[in-house]
């Protein structure tokens, strides 16, 4: 990407002059309103060596007042932060509410410089990647608003401008060794950078890369990015009408004209399942038995090569997830796995992240967990009712995903399973539980208000199967208008993937 950047892009000195004196004027005017809005801003200038980051930080500040803004320079670790993990230093150094912190160079050190020395490479690097990401995204939903640029230039020019540096007796101390020694690296920084803007590139904290040539063409474009994102974030908090909430749509179509919807969500995935799908009592009881058998084998397997087993059971109600469960562990060793109901969370759980009651509950190596309902409730009942905000669960989908992924790093097989009944079918188990006495408790009247929203259900269904069915952790969609057919397919799919797992 790059190397395909026109650097040749300049602005005429008149063209600049009125250009930024309106951004000078504006800016100003910005910081004074994020400080009586209690935004936090982070400014991160990473580029080449004389690119030009000290001088265009200069420039940035200049129209600001001074007693509302940081600025740090990162040089290499001290042998105190050297004893640290990399991100511990520049912790203290995030801003308050409402104040504005600048880095000339960052975090973004150990995936640049540490990585072409050698000192970071292999699952370190992916580790630091995700560190990095994680800080980020953490800081950003915390209300910090978080600009990064990145000062390119060829390497033509770079030379051209350690040549006249080192040319004039007052300036040739700024161009050292070390210098020198990135420029003739200049290949492999910048394939470290071009992966660095892939892989940390987000909507909360987004690169611009800054044509930086022309000083005035990279000072406007600096200066407009940074004036564009306050007016974004501060027009976004100033005190408005309430808009009324509206309605779910079906995902077929655009909540929001500039922001369509998705073509693989247009059409229904729960609408193409076949829940007549069915298995005879007889074959059922056959296979059932073989199944739990060679389950109870890997069970045995699993505990010996100590990998972990998570399992997440979800669906419309009534649709036998607990049947299926008991079906599952019938046969196994009971010391070897755990069955985690998922209710309502209580008063302690409320008070911290809500996965972390799931945190506390996932199978240690060896071991198999299940659970009944899951940390998916965040994008389902908890969005349908309205127990969180439309951008925490919007979040959820991506915090679900890396919470997976990072169970997925450390080994565990992640299963999610999905019970789809038909409608017809629920109605008749329903009326199935008040007719029979031993069967009555499991019918309440939460279970019919929630059938009056099985559209919005199946709306937030369709978006969670979409957006976290992943390589590592897929949705296994479960035909379960017939129970057997639904347990057996759960046993082959648990089976079929602890198998792979011992493989591998």
């Amino acid at each position: 990407m790059l190397e395909k950047l026109d650097l040749s892009r300049k602005v005429g000195k008149a063209d600049f002059k009125k250009a930024k004196d309106d951004l000078d004027l504006r800016l100003a005017a910005l910081q004074r309103r994020a400080k009586d809005l209690k935004i936090p801003v982070i400014i991160v200038f990473e580029g080449w060596d004389a690119a030009g980051k000290g001088t265009l930080i200069n420039d940035l500040i200049l129209p600001l007042d001074p007693r509302g803004f940081n600025v740090h320079s990162t040089l290499p670790p001290s042998q105190e932060e050297a004893l640290h993990p990399f991100l511990w230093r520049f912790w203290p150094r995030t801003p308050a509410r409402g104040r504005i912190t600048l880095f000339d160079r960052s975090w973004y050190r150990r995936v640049l410089a540490d990585r072409v020395d050698g000192q970071v490479k292999g699952r370190t690097l992916q580790q630091a990647f995700d560190d990095i990401t994680s800080f980020e995204r953490l800081l950003a939903d915390d209300g910090n608003v978080i600009l990064k640029f990145f000062l390119h230039i060829s390497k033509a020019e770079q030379k051209r401008r350690f040549d006249k540096l080192r040319k004039n007796p007052a300036t040739a101390w700024r161009v050292n060794a070390g210098d020198l020694k990135r420029h003739k690296q200049y290949a492999k920084y910048l394939a470290a950078t071009e992966e660095m803007l892939a892989k940390t590139d987000a909507d909360y904290a987004p690169w611009t890369v800054v044509e930086a040539h022309d000083h005035r063409f990279a000072t406007l474009k600096i200066f407009s990015t940074v004036v564009d994102a306050l007016e974004r974030r501060i027009a976004a908090l100033e005190p408005k009408a309430k808009p009324k909430a509206a309605p779910a749509r079906p995902l077929g179509r655009s909540r929001c004209p500039a922001a369509p919807v998705p073509e693989a969500l247009q059409a229904s995935i729960l609408d193409n399942v076949d829940t007549s799908l069915a298995i005879d009592r007889d074959a059922y009881r056959r296979q059932l038995k073989r199944k739990q058998n060679r389950l109870r084998e890997l069970e045995h397997e699993i505990y010996m090569r100590r990998i972990p087993v998570a399992i997440a059971y979800e669906g419309w109600d009534a649709a036998g997830k607990g049947g299926n469960i008991r079906r599952l562990t019938q046969n196994l060793d009971p010391r070897g796995y755990e069955v985690v109901p998922v209710a309502a969370p209580n008063d302690i759980e409320k008070a911290h992240h809500y996965l972390w009651r799931f945190w506390t509950a996932m199978p240690k190596a060896g071991h198999i967990t299940l659970f009944d309902r899951s940390w998916y409730g965040r994008v389902l009942v908890e969005r349908v009712e309205g127990f969180c905000s439309e951008a925490e669960w919007k979040r959820a989908y991506r915090e679900i995903n890396e919470m997976e992924q990072h169970l997925t790093n450390f080994g565990t097989v992640v299963l999610k399973f999905w019970l789809q009944i038909s409608k017809n079918e629920q109605l008749r188990r329903f009326k199935e539980r008040q007719r029979l006495a031993y069967k009555r408790w499991k019918i309440t009247e939460e279970d019919w208000r929630n059938r009056e929203k099985w559209d919005p259900y199946k709306v937030a269904v369709e978006e969670m199967l979409f957006r976290t069915s992943t390589p590592y952790a897929p949705w296994t969609i479960v035909e379960a208008d017939c129970k057997w057919h639904a347990r057996l397919k759960v046993l082959d799919t648990v089976i079929d993937a602890i198998e792979k797992r011992t493989k591998a």
